[in-house]
């Protein structure tokens, strides 16, 4: 399945209701599985972001369903990129055309 990392910033309402995250995470990840996907980790870390979520969904549609989900309910703001694992990365350096060096 794809792997998504979203960077996350709580938002002002976030930060207000902070200690309703544990419940709102517990959310999350059962929208998430009901999507299909899977969280792979969360972290709260210090620096320009709040959170960092590493997650697999077997779509970007899937992906965009609950990114629009979490945004829409106005506790966060996200980031998200898509990630190639290093041995896909690896295949798709081999579709290139050759060329000068």
């Amino acid at each position: 399945m794809p792997t998504y990392v979203s960077l996350i910033k709580f938002t002002a309402q976030g930060v207000k209701s902070i200690k309703d995250m544990p419940e709102l995470m517990k959310t999350t990840v059962e929208h998430v599985e009901a999507l299909g996907g899977k969280l792979i980790a969360t972290y709260v870390v210090m620096g320009d972001y709040d959170m960092v979520g590493i997650a697999e969904f077997p779509s970007d549609e899937a992906a965009m369903t609950q990114l629009l989900a979490i945004g829409t309910a106005g506790y966060v703001r996200t980031t998200t990129l898509k990630a190639f694992p290093w041995e896909e990365f690896g295949e798709i350096l081999k579709k290139l055309p050759e060329g000068d060096e």
